[in-house]
């Protein structure tokens, strides 16, 4: 048997592929700054209300206020701070400014706790004024990403961020019990604290240019206000979004307390089927780019608002032996996770190219208001049901209710829409 002339060398490893907008630096840094700052959330809503539980004594009421304490701002300050940031030339500095002041509040805990002079209404307006700055961060953000992003690659840059809250949703309450479990409450906050100097030292080492600051008639609240009320595609997301959270938080005021009692789900095990359903998640960063490209960015909105909802119909029909009931919930949480991002990305990237670059801030803060503001509302509606007619058949209202927000973009210009709109 003869060799051949020539050997072939082994082909060379293939390294990983870098996604095309992480090879930028700018977004790179962008990128890191959110994820970093996305992990260290997911460890301050564990840490916090285990600190006022664990070393403060707090019982229902007053973990009723302390959550009440940061999430006023959202419903407060969201259009103020758009209408703001809109007429504010520097947007990065903002959201500098914001997270090196959520690290100086955050680090005032630990310290407050170690001289014994903390208490629960210090914590409340601790919680309170980094609800502030998350608010102006958060509206902030939307303007420095359309200056940094091209609108084709709206689509592809917010994958990337949600993959990065997918990532975070699985992780980061493992890593902040961890925290909590080896250093206590308290101390696990300082880990926060160097999230958000991390987060603000990748903002200081990006370079972008913003626009000018818009001043004179035609802006502020009423204006951003006026402007989704007129148009269609903004206005069709926005109420669309907003019935799926009014019955979305009706479901999430029922849900662990029918999953632990009436399916006699153990907590532990339940925080394993949340966290094995997030990698939905992933997957729904993973393709929602080709998706809405295969398919148009509209009607991928429309799949989200119906792919999120409609698993959680499982829920209630969960029954039977007690394998099937664990799968039910687990298909149920895995898809609507992937549905979520479905919806995250691709509205969020619609919202973005239509709306103007000078309304941007305070566009955003309307979302924010109605969104956050409906939330406790449905909250309040699901457990009134649950108490009246009892807990099954409210998470029946909820889980079909959901469906409903789709509605509202079936009959809007979305539906054929291929490409993100212009302004």
């Amino acid at each position: 048997m003869t060799e051949p002339l020539v050997r072939a060398d082994p082909a060379p490893p293939r390294r990983p592929r870098i996604p095309r907008l992480l090879q930028q630096p700018y977004f790179r840094r962008y990128w890191s700054a959110q994820t970093v700052s996305l992990f260290g959330d997911q460890i301050t809503m564990l840490a916090v209300p285990l600190l006022a539980v664990l070393a403060l004594g707090a019982g229902p009421a007053e973990m009723g206020y302390l959550t009440a304490a940061s999430l006023l701002p959202n419903l407060l300050f969201s259009l103020p701070a758009g209408a703001w940031v809109d007429r504010y030339p520097r947007r990065r500095q903002v959201m500098i400014v914001a997270d090196l002041g959520r690290a100086g509040l955050l680090l005032a805990v630990p310290l407050l706790w170690w001289t014994d002079a903390l208490n629960l209404p210090l914590l409340c307006v601790v919680a309170f004024l980094i609800g502030i700055l998350s608010v102006f961060f958060e509206v902030a953000h939307s303007s420095l990403f359309a200056s940094l992003v091209r609108r084709q690659d709206y689509v592809d840059a917010n994958s990337l961020i949600s993959a990065s809250r997918a990532m975070s949703d699985v992780a980061g309450p493992s890593i902040g019990g961890v925290l909590v479990q080896v250093l206590t409450a308290p101390v696990a906050l300082v880990a926060d604290v160097l999230t958000y100097l991390t987060s603000g030292v990748f903002l200081t080492r990006i370079k972008v240019t913003e626009r000018p600051a818009q001043t004179g008639p035609g802006l502020g609240m009423a204006a951003g206000v006026r402007y989704v009320a007129r148009s269609a595609v903004l206005r069709a997301v926005l109420l669309g979004a907003t019935t799926l959270n009014l019955f979305n938080y009706m479901f999430a005021a029922l849900f662990v307390l029918y999953v632990t009692t009436e399916l006699d789900v153990s907590p532990g095990l339940l925080g394993l089927i949340i966290g094995a359903g997030s990698f939905g998640g992933f997957l729904g960063a993973a393709v929602t780019g080709p998706l809405s490209r295969r398919i148009g960015i509209g009607p991928a909105v429309i799949l989200g608002l119906v792919v999120f909802p409609a698993p959680l119909i499982l829920v209630p029909l969960a029954g039977g032996p007690r394998p099937l009931v664990l799968a039910l919930l687990l298909t149920a949480e895995f898809v609507s996770a992937l549905g979520v991002m479905i919806l995250d990305i691709t509205a969020g990237s619609v919202q973005i190219a239509a709306t103007p670059e000078t309304m941007l801030a305070v566009v955003s803060g309307f979302r924010r208001t109605v969104n956050y503001g409906i939330r406790p509302v449905g909250a309040l509606i699901g457990g009134a049901l649950g108490a009246t007619i009892g807990v099954r058949p409210a998470l029946w209202i909820a889980s079909l209710g959901a469906l409903l927000g789709v509605l509202w973009v079936v009959f809007s210009p979305l539906r054929t829409m291929r490409d993100l709109p212009e302004e």
